[in-house]
């Protein structure tokens, strides 16, 4: 039976605490505070015991534990008959003392045996560690581990790639997550131990200084982590993030996960490159008469070897600067990686390019950015090198700067190599397929600067388009790309397009129908990198339909009306009587136009758990047409016929909407984390005939509903209506006007109603 808590228990206990609780310990002086913590006291229970020896292994045998890791232990024994009773010495103090504990009792020759046959087990003995009793045995233990391991390394190594490629594949690249897992995350701890791991087979080199420097980061973050939680955990999730950083040091949390990032990234890197020279290493031998490897000719004075990008042998980076965007172009065409030593080469004796660049250098750079989905690759190697910063030095502003938005997946820097690989899919579609892409790779550079990105990014753009030697036609393009990149989707989604103020000043801002086309193309770009929330086939087919109505009105033609209806659709108005039609992610409501009907649709569809991700409302005739885009907010979708029974019972005043929305709301969680406030716009500028109030807020159940019948109860009409819901942040927008059917000016109604809707929005907190 278990001892009760002992002296030796808590002893154990006030040691690791003493060294979790003094608040100067961090990083390595923390991890080494409890290594000689648990050391010593293993140590002392151990005693002078012959054949036997406490083993560590995982983390506490590389000397990298946090707070709240697990003590792993093996208790080794050259087969004594009394070694359970040694073992339960050591073991129920620790348990004891609530300290979490992975342990075993093993001779020699059996953990070899079981490592033999489980990778975890492998692993974890190749991290081995004496911590007490007789040495001879852990050496002998970790020889007969290490032999094993080289003996049988094609087979161990194939298992443990195939890991490494399943956990990345279930876990995602940490440095692209918004709440990253910092051990196993690919470009996490795991990876520097399955590096750590193939160099222990005398495959490759062991990490070098740079991944191990960037493993500290890491540790050094999973460490406060833990004391911040007071638990094991590895997921670095938003509300801690602030607190590590100031743990740490750090400014504030976009620079403490700047630095995450900057550490994952490094060690996916070289993760990749390692495991390419496993293969290389594993490849059955050539013959003879085949060990003088063929050059093939790539670009001028870049060739491909052995699968990899080099130099030409009479190439001088130091006499030819273009030769630096020749090799990256040559190797994202082909989908080759660039040889590590050719790397070191430009890095070293790279030239300065000139100012303006030479036609040749932008060619290759233009070929670069075309080049598809390896473009990611080769961008990635040029930044870990430093070299992208020498094609676009403003790089650096943006490089692992995170996004604090649910919407995004990635960083700054690889959301804009992300559009650019997007970009190149829709070259066909522009008449300058060149400015598409480096206005993909531009749009968002402004937000490495302070204050709004778009405003920062025309300032940017001229003096770097400049520098690339781009004619002044060319940069006001881009110029102009950049500062409008969201006004498609911005007024698609916001915006009455039946309204001929919305068209006429989308118009008036592109100019031209070549400028539609490259902002047509780049907000399909923009939408597909940032992630699967933000681009649709409803909200495609908006923009569509925004674009179509614009290059009427360019082409000289008044501004269509007419909504973008489908056939289906457009037989239910005709058909004039309450329909609903619920097809996959999209309800349509078609009633009788009455007051009141936008606030019971938005009841109805919270009641049955769908978010609400667009809508647009719009009179046809006599029949008021509302269509909604959603999506399940848990689990699978509710039955179409239920949600076509409770419109008709909105419809006909026969559902309490209010009070079962309020006990919905209770059983949902409301501490959620908000980072700003709601808010009220009242947009002047978008209509000539009806008033445009904004709201901007963070989801919530109801929350449509809620602003809704705000506007009903204050006596207002919703003309038309356009919401958006970007990852937990809305934006809905309203077309409203009064009872007599003019728009809101009177400045005190305004405020009231405006007080009101923050109340709403306000209303779950």
């Amino acid at each position: 039976m278990p001892s009760e808590p002992t002296g030796r228990a808590a002893a154990l206990r006030d040691a690791r605490q003493a060294a979790v609780e003094q608040p100067d310990l961090r990083g390595a002086a923390l991890r080494d505070a409890l290594c000689a913590a648990a050391d010593t006291w293993l140590a002392e229970q151990l005693g002078d015991e012959p054949g036997v020896a406490l083993v560590a292994v995982g983390a506490y045998g590389r000397r990298d534990p946090a707070p709240g890791s697990d003590l792993d232990l093996l208790l080794l024994h050259d087969g004594r008959d009394d070694v359970k009773a040694v073992a339960d010495r050591i073991w129920y103090p620790v348990w004891d003392s609530g300290v979490a504990l992975d342990h075993s009792v093993r001779m020699v020759g059996e953990a070899v045996s079981v490592a033999r046959d489980d990778l975890k087990a492998a692993l974890g003995l190749l991290d081995a560690r004496h911590v007490a009793g007789d040495p001879q045995l852990t050496s002998a233990l970790r020889e007969a581990v290490l032999a094993q391991w080289r003996r049988e390394h094609r087979r161990r190594l194939a298992e443990l790639h195939a890991e490494v490629e399943e956990r990345g594949r279930r876990h995602g690249e940490l440095a692209f997550l918004l709440e990253p897992d910092l051990k196993e995350s690919r470009g996490g701890l795991r990876d520097v131990h399955a590096m750590r791991a193939a160099a222990a087979a005398w495959v490759v080199d062991a990490p070098g200084e740079r991944v191990l420097a960037a493993a500290e980061v890491l540790l050094d973050v999973r460490g406060e982590l833990h004391r911040q939680t007071g638990r094991a955990t590895d997921r670095l999730v938003l509300q801690e993030q602030q607190p590590v950083a100031q743990r740490l040091g750090y400014a504030d949390a976009d620079e403490l996960m700047r630095a995450v990032y900057g550490a994952g990234r490094t060690i996916a890197f070289a993760c990749d490159e390692a495991w390419r020279r496993v293969e290389t290493a594993l490849r059955p031998p050539r013959r003879w008469r085949q060990r003088r490897s063929e050059r093939r000719p790539l670009a001028d004075g870049v060739v491909e070897q052995d699968g990899e990008v080099v130099l030409a042998r009479d190439a001088d980076p130091a006499a030819d600067p273009v030769l630096l965007l020749r090799v990256a172009a040559a190797a994202a065409e082909h989908d080759l990686p660039i040889a590590l030593h050719t790397m070191d080469r430009l890095v070293r004796e790279s030239a300065e390019l000139p100012q303006p660049w030479p036609a040749a250098a932008r060619d290759a750079f233009v070929a670069l950015l075309g080049s598809g989905p390896s473009l990611v690759s080769v961008v990635e190697a040029l930044d870990q090198a430093g070299l992208f910063e020498r094609i676009v030095p403003e790089w650096e502003r943006v490089r692992c700067k995170p996004q604090r938005n649910a919407v995004h997946r990635f960083t700054v820097d690889r959301h804009l190599v992300e559009a650019v690989v997007e970009a190149g899919n829709l070259t066909r579609r522009v008449s300058r397929p060149d400015l598409l892409l480096l206005g993909a790779l531009l749009h968002d550079i402004g937000k490495g600067w302070p204050g709004d990105h778009t405003d920062a990014g025309v300032q940017v753009v001229p003096q770097l388009a400049g520098r690339w030697g781009l004619p002044e036609p060319d940069v006001a393009t881009l110029v102009t790309m950049v500062r409008e990149h969201l006004t498609l989707p911005d007024v698609a989604t916001r915006r009455d397009l039946d309204d001929p103020s919305t068209v006429h000043a989308v118009a008036a801002a592109v100019a031209d129908r070549g400028m539609l086309d490259l902002l047509h193309a780049l907000t399909e770009a923009d939408a597909l990198a940032t992630g699967p929330a933000a681009w649709g086939d409803w909200k495609a087919r908006l923009v569509d339909d925004l674009v179509r109505r614009t290059a009427k009105v360019l082409e000289g033609e008044p501004a269509p009306t007419g909504s973008p209806l489908d056939d289906e659709q457009l037989a239910l108005v005709t058909a004039g009587e309450l329909a609903v039609d619920v097809t996959g992610d999209r309800v349509t409501i078609v009633a009788p136009d009455r007051p009141g009907l936008l606030w019971r649709w938005a009841g109805v569809l919270a009641l049955h758990r769908l978010t609400v991700r667009s809508a647009t409302a719009f009179s046809e005739g006599s029949m008021a047409v509302t269509v909604f885009g959603v999506s399940p907010r848990f689990g699978s979708p509710p039955s179409p016929d239920a949600v076509r029974a409770d419109v008709r019972r909105a419809y006909d005043d026969a559902l309490p909407i209010a009070a079962r929305l309020a006990e919905r709301e209770r059983a949902y969680a409301t501490d959620v984390h908000r980072a700003a406030p709601p808010r009220v716009l009242w947009v002047d500028d978008a209509s000539a005939v009806s008033s445009v109030v904004e709201v901007r807020a963070h989801d919530s159940v109801g929350l449509l509903y809620r602003l809704t019948k705000v506007l009903a109860d204050a006596g207002l009409d919703v003309r038309a209506a356009r919401m958006s819901t970007l990852g937990a942040e809305v934006v809905d927008a309203f077309y409203v006007v009064d009872a007599a059917g003019r728009p809101v000016a009177d400045d005190e109604i305004r405020a009231a109603i405006s007080s009101a809707l923050l109340e709403a929005s306000r209303a779950t907190e």
